[in-house]
């Protein structure tokens, strides 16, 4: 198996998370927040997909999907054209409100395809390239490839319990 493939296994399993914290969700449930600081569902999977949108177009010279394809203005969340969260405070998680999960999964589904035809094409060789010179060392795309993997992860794995806490409330 080459990099690459562990790569594409590793963002395709993110998806499948994404769909399964999301799939069946109302927009009650989805813009729920478990307490007056926690993320909802809804701004956890829109901010994973913000930031691999971002990162993977950076890293690859990509236009964002969110730009591109129109998703900014189809979840429509009056939120500067290039935010991806971070550093959102509370109030601002709170804006972040999404009425279907198939505008969620849709511009996750759009974003993991960009990513795929990204992978795809990758030597190892490229693995190696520095991608982000302000930090010491220098970011390669492997390292940059393997954060954005992580912090995806994180974050499906909090929208995942943040559902069964709404789900277990609402019970």
């Amino acid at each position: 198996m080459h990099a690459k493939d562990i790569l594409i296994e590793g963002f395709g399993r993110i998806r499948e998370e994404v769909h399964a914290a999301v799939d069946g969700l109302g927009p009650d449930e989805l813009n729920a927040r478990p307490g007056s600081g926690a993320n909802s569902v809804s701004w956890l999977v829109w901010h994973l997909t913000r930031v691999q949108d971002d990162h993977i177009a950076d890293a690859f010279g990509l236009e964002q999907v969110w730009l591109s394809e129109g998703w900014e203005k189809r979840l429509a969340l009056g939120l500067p054209r290039h935010d991806t969260g971070y550093g959102h405070t509370p109030a601002e998680v709170a804006e972040v409100r999404v009425d279907s999960g198939d505008l969620l999964t849709g511009y996750h589904d759009a974003v993991h395809e960009r990513t795929l035809e990204a992978l795809r094409s990758l030597t190892a060789k490229e693995l190696e390239r520095v991608v982000d010179e302000r930090w010491d060392p220098p970011v390669t795309l492997g390292v940059r490839l393997v954060s954005v993997l992580s912090d995806d992860l994180q974050h499906v794995g909090q929208a995942a319990y943040a559902r069964g806490l709404v789900q277990s409330a609402a019970s």
